[in-house]
């Protein structure tokens, strides 16, 4: 198979509408091709492309960032000569000054299939931008590694933040180029878009079901270290508006959930006996871990580890991440009702909500695990209805069918 780059860099009837037109480009250490040049050098070296400018989301266009609200700053790239804008520095949305470097921005992002990756809102401004000020975007399209399967709560009205871009569930099941298509057709933006689409995708096929494993990955983000964080980054991603680790300061960020203080083994038999087919899809390993930095640094942790790499274990229909984790913080809640699980700290710039509401777009999530009445067929049903409705919704963006 190929990727929008690759396509975009071996056919120059592709690029043809780029005559005579200043082109930047949004990248991050993922954007390679596949043998593993970047998008930014496999560019520069293309004589009918006129290169200006270059931009870097969060964590940056090269480097790693190993943190949240780690800002990147703006520089000039040493070999190309060309300004290197940050849309995760003293902005999130670009300026009238960079958008006056270029008339095309090609887009060449790995996302993780997920609401909350930052990606996917710097798209959304991106094209905000290109709407107002006359510019065009062209997506390089890459695989969603999570597949199409749909999850979550969609976004409630009034909760837009950067971890938030729009009205859809967690896991949202399309690719960085069919969204923008959603984005626009959602905001009503007029301008020039363009898809550079993918050759060979087959989203549905084992053993990636998303992601071509044939593939090497590079971490798109510090801690996405793996295929197996991005199936179950739709989960536990929730773990960043708590007081449990998801692993940050280990080597398997975002695969791990615990603390010093909770037992793990019953935790997960109030599991089995709540909801046991939130659990299907996966392997369950109870562990222990000690984080070398971020929450519970120095401290050993009893934890619980997802594992979907083994496709004796792994199911990908079945496997829900975002009930999973859900499940797991009710249970929390019924091994110690007054854990004090919400992390009250500033997340993603914002101040006056919490983290938690933000990660998932509104409250329901926290109301529900804090409310000892509630079972789980109560999420299930609010979930099930927003997620068939996201499936009606997404339809007519969809490219690979």
């Amino acid at each position: 198979m190929k990727f929008g780059l690759e396509r975009f860099l071996q056919d120059p009837a592709l690029r043809a509408p780029l005559k005579g037109r200043r082109v930047a480009l949004l990248a991050h250490p993922a954007s390679v091709t596949r043998d593993l040049t970047h998008a930014l050098d496999a560019l520069a070296a293309l004589p009918d492309v006129r290169l200006t400018a270059a931009f870097g989301p969060q964590h940056g266009l090269r480097g790693d960032k190993q943190d949240n609200m780690v800002e990147s700053s703006d520089y000039t790239d040493p070999r190309l000569g060309i300004p290197v804008f940050s849309l995760y520095g003293t902005v999130r949305r670009p300026t009238p000054a960079m958008l006056d470097s270029f008339d095309v921005l090609l887009v060449d992002l790995q996302d993780l299939g997920c609401r909350i990756y930052t990606f996917i809102t710097t798209l959304r401004y991106v094209l905000e931008a290109a709407s107002a000020h006359g510019k065009a975007v062209w997506v390089l399209d890459r695989p969603n590694p999570a597949g199409r399967p749909v999850e979550g709560l969609t976004l409630r009205e009034g909760w837009e933040s950067f971890v938030g871009a729009g009205p859809m569930p967690m896991r949202h099941g399309l690719t960085l180029g069919e969204l923008g298509h959603w984005f626009i057709a959602h905001l009503g933006l007029q301008l020039e878009y363009r898809v550079i689409a993918m050759q060979g995708w087959q989203a549905d096929a084992a053993p990636g079901f998303g992601w071509p494993t044939e593939r090497t990955w590079v971490n798109p983000s510090p801690n996405a270290a793996s295929l197996g964080m991005a199936r179950a980054y739709a989960g536990t991603v929730m773990l960043e508006g708590t007081t449990l680790s998801e692993g940050r300061g280990t080597t398997r960020a975002l695969e791990l959930c615990g603390a010093p203080d909770i037992d793990t083994h019953r935790l997960l038999a109030d599991m089995r006996a709540m909801a046991p087919e939130w659990l299907a899809g996966c392997r369950l390993r109870e562990c222990w871990f000690e984080p070398t930095f971020h929450k519970h640094a120095g401290q050993l942790c009893a934890g619980v580890q997802i594992h979907v790499e083994d496709p004796t274990h792994y199911d990908h229909a079945a496997f829900k991440p975002w009930r999973l984790q859900a499940l797991a913080f009710k249970a929390l809640r019924r091994q110690a009702p007054d854990y004090p699980l919400w992390r009250d700290f500033a997340y993603e710039y914002e101040h006056e909500r919490l983290a938690i509401d933000l990660i998932n777009g509104g409250p329901l999530l926290r109301e529900w695990v804090d409310d000892p009445k509630a079972p789980p067929a109560a999420l299930h049903a609010l979930a099930t209805a927003d997620e068939q409705a996201w499936l009606h919704a997404r339809q007519p963006y969809l490219i690979y069918e």
